[in-house]
């Protein structure tokens, strides 16, 4: 299936959702992924700021911030994504595209220091393969981060799909998330 069709399918779906749906399902995506070695052991975390009903993020940084890891949440800047270190969620506001980024006065987070990068997307496939909105901000970032630590995708288990059409140049996730299962993809 082509990769719009395939968004487009996906993002109705996901807004589909009722309010219960959403926050169930990304109640156990985050439970599941606080659960991890991977998080357990991570100092630092980058995650992201849910729009329109994407898995929900807050548990996953009150936890962090709780444990005393580094949080740090992207913000636009031109045509990329830098990251900037938050203390709580009270320190976003709306940034680009009305997505909720850390001020401007954050500390800059450099992204290849993470342990981690929590990736949103809007399909995921078996093989770590992902699909975003189609401006390639993240697209960017996720290949700056490749070997330098770990790429989770958290979706929705109709989000995850058989196969994508991946491109030489794409990174595949590390690890995907769903709220029925956990998928470890075989990176060759």
């Amino acid at each position: 299936m082509p990769k719009r069709i395939l968004r487009r399918s996906m993002l109705a779906h996901r807004k589909s959702l009722s309010p219960e749906e959403f926050r169930s399902a990304s109640l156990r995506i985050q439970t599941t992924f606080l659960e991890t070695d991977l998080f357990k052991r991570a100092r630092s975390v980058l995650v992201y700021s849910p729009i329109h009903y994407e898995v929900d993020t807050e548990l996953i940084v009150q936890s962090a911030l709780a444990s005393g890891k580094k949080v740090a949440f992207p913000a636009v800047m031109g045509h990329e994504l830098v990251f900037r270190e938050v203390e709580s969620l009270s320190s976003l506001e709306k940034g680009a595209f009305g997505i909720l980024e850390p001020c401007a006065s954050g500390r800059l987070f450099d992204v290849e220091d993470a342990d981690i990068l929590v990736v949103p997307g809007v399909a995921f496939d078996l093989n770590g393969h992902r699909i975003g909105y189609g401006k390639g901000y993240y697209d960017k970032t996720i290949h700056r981060l490749e070997g330098h630590g770990k790429l989770i995708g958290l979706c929705y288990d109709f989000q995850l799909v058989d196969e994508i059409l991946g491109e030489a140049h794409d990174v595949k996730m590390d690890l995907i998330i769903t709220d029925k299962r956990v998928v470890w993809p075989v990176v060759l």
